[in-house]
């Protein structure tokens, strides 16, 4: 049996939940067809999604339909939810990308195009709401080439019943000298031209874009036909291999119990059989105790499930989204990734371990959160993508935990690095314990996070005890100096160590290793970095000398603009601090009708760094968490030594 992923993605207020209702209808799935305005979509069964009238959640169903099983997943469209998007995005075997026909492509279709033209997902467009006032098929066909991709080419009309159409036809011609030669001689069959279209769309080489009316229901049995015929996939050739699959998303049922979502790439999968996936280095092996086929808020417990299949398992405790399980072993890495932290306050009458046990769930179902405990302040940190999320956030936490809790204003999510390369000591010796330990610090690359290597020799160091400095310097964020946010972008290489036979316990590694870290940086050029975008905005041409002077007033900086006889677009970098809000002013000067395409695109030197720096008011010499001071013993008693003195009483220098 065919088994295929197909996800729908969209800007907010396309109309893609409305389209899956009508898929799934037209599949017998569901009896009847709920919409969004209604608050009775079978994909958006969560109160916060009926309330909002948006999708936040990506949640799946489950529709057969001829000889093929068909996972349908509906991510959410609204910018803040772009890490949960992200997330499904990697599940899926083909998308639709739902555009309206009046609005065209907008800021965040250009967003989900990239990811996925990024992770190569083959692509059907939807041109919905034809029906609406002003809807324009052609142009919208036409804005998808020139800002999405060339190789966009019109289906409906075009295709039925298997057959390729001679306009698509020429259309594939023109893309490989092969089928020019089979368009011009006219002696290849219909068979031929299906199977040249279906390796054409998987091999991302064209795009077919159809049009219709969701809501009116015009277009979409067309639609489902052409995902029909034109989706493969060849999961069947490895259902003879060993069962390998990747987690891309984690929820816990109303009883707390955990499922992780998992997709299966390889071979079969059966009730009790074990998984194996990796947590960092060590190696875990546990029993899949339960398989559900989940479809909206209903699941069906299976025996067994295949390649291709989309499934929950219960059993796996410590398995995260992105990681592969069983003969597939890599973690991936997501690149939507959230530029505010936001402080969660509440009332002093709750207790603060019942609220950090809440966000810690929440943070595994959605590991963007990176939900931060500062023990010192005794606060709750989490890390987010913007107001509507926090809002949301504010609503999950109450129905799910009945916990009141709000959030502080959103502010930047600023990090730290080094400019120059720095050796730094740190020494652990209290009465009965010891250890040593010396690093080199190097800058790395822009987005390289923090690296690790060791060139202490073995006859000097156990490997057991490098890998625990390795552990501990990776075991949570590092304060920087300057306003105490992360450290990132350093290259952390281990020099030199020393352990005692008898007094070295395992945290006088963590000691020493934290202290070197913190000495290294007080002799170092320290760096405040700031998030930015990267951007793209395309106005009317008298509108371009007014975008221009607020990206510099932005601290921005931009490209040579491109222009048409009407329109000017505008490429370039730019501080998320001062740009987070733009998107409002555009559509205020331009009454609506300029595009502003945002993308997270690193970080970079802080452009207003003693501003930042000021306002944070951090005091390093008071961060109870982090010393640069190493402590040595004497005459049976340990005293402290501040960071410039310590060096000279190392006892391996």
């Amino acid at each position: 049996m065919k088994r295929i992923t197909i996800g729908m993605i969209a800007h907010v207020d396309a109309g893609k939940t409305t389209l899956a209702e009508q898929l799934l209808y037209h599949t017998n799935s569901i009896r009847e067809r709920g919409r969004v305005d209604h608050k009775d979509a079978y994909l958006d069964s969560h109160e916060i999604e009926r309330a909002r009238g948006i999708t936040v959640f990506a949640d799946q169903a489950f529709m057969s339909y001829k000889d093929a099983a068909y996972y349908l997943i509906d991510t959410p469209g609204h910018v803040d939810f772009s890490p949960e998007m992200e997330r499904a995005v990697q599940a899926m075997d083909y998308a639709v990308v739902v555009v309206s026909a009046v609005e065209g492509v907008q800021g965040h279709t250009e967003t989900v195009w990239q990811l996925l033209h990024k992770h190569r997902i083959p692509t059907f467009f939807f041109i919905n709401k034809t029906d609406r006032v002003g809807a324009d098929a052609e142009r919208v066909l036409e804005d998808i080439r020139l800002q999405l991709t060339p190789d966009a080419c019109l289906i409906t009309g075009n295709f039925a019943n298997g057959e390729v159409g001679e306009e698509l036809r020429e259309s594939m011609a023109e893309r490989d000298e092969g089928l020019l030669e089979a368009f011009l001689a006219g002696t290849e069959d219909r068979s031929f031209w299906l199977e040249a279209l279906q390796e054409m769309i998987r091999g991302y080489r064209l795009f077919p874009c159809a049009y219709g009316s969701a809501l009116q229901d015009v277009g979409v049995v067309e639609l489902l036909e052409q995902l029909h015929h034109l989706t493969t996939t060849d999961y069947h050739e490895h259902e003879q291999a060993p069962f390998g699959g990747r987690v891309y998303k984690i929820r816990h049922d109303a009883n707390g119990v955990r499922l992780t979502y998992v997709k299966a790439l390889s071979g079969v999968l059966r009730v009790r059989d074990e998984l194996v996936y990796l947590m960092g280095e060590e190696r875990i092996c546990e029993k899949a105790t339960r398989l559900l086929r989940v479809s909206g808020s209903k699941s069906q417990a299976v025996d067994q499930v295949a390649a291709g299949d989309l499934f929950a398992v219960v059993g796996l405790t410590g398995a995260e989204t992105g990681q592969g399980v069983g003969s597939s072993s890599d973690k991936l890495d997501y690149e939507m990734v959230p530029t505010l932290t936001s402080k969660v306050e509440f009332a002093d009458t709750l207790n603060v371990k019942d609220v950090l046990k809440a966000f810690q769930l929440l943070t595994a179902e959605d590991p963007s959160l990176n939900v931060i405990w500062e023990e010192s302040l005794q606060e709750i940190h989490i890390h987010v993508m913007g107001l509507i999320q926090l809002e949301v956030l504010q609503q999950v936490v109450k129905d799910r935990f009945q916990l009141d809790v709000v959030f502080g204003k959103p502010d930047i999510l600023y990090k730290e690095t080094i400019g120059n390369p720095v050796k730094g000591y740190g020494h652990f010796e209290p009465l009965r314990h010891y250890a040593e330990v010396h690093l080199l610090l190097e800058p790395g690359e822009r987005g390289s996070g923090i690296a690790f290597e060791s060139v202490c020799h073995v006859n000097e160091l156990s490997v057991g005890n490098q890998n625990l400095i390795k552990t501990h310097l990776f075991e949570r964020d590092h304060h920087g100096l300057l306003t105490g946010m992360p450290l990132t972008d350093i290259r952390i290489t281990l020099l030199k160590g020393a352990a005692h036979n008898e007094h070295t316990h395992g945290g006088d590694f963590r000691e020493a290793a934290f202290r070197a870290l913190r000495q290294g940086l007080e002799k170092a050029e320290n760096l405040l970095l700031e998030p930015y975008y990267a951007y793209k905005i395309k106005v009317e041409l008298d509108e371009l000398g007014r975008v221009l002077s607020d990206i510099q007033r932005a601290s921005g900086a931009f490209d040579p603009p491109q222009t048409t006889g009407t329109h000017a677009v505008v490429m370039g970098k730019v501080p998320v601090a001062t740009f987070m809000d733009y998107s409002t002013e555009l559509a205020a000067f331009t009454h609506g009708k300029g595009i502003l395409h945002l993308a997270f695109a690193g970080y970079e030197r802080c452009h207003n760094e003693h501003e930042v720096i000021e306002s944070k008011g951090y005091r390093k010499d008071a961060d109870p968490l982090y010393t640069s001071t190493s402590i040595f013993c004497a005459k049976g008693s340990g005293y402290s030594v501040p960071w410039d003195e310590a060096e000279a009483k190392m006892h391996l220098l």
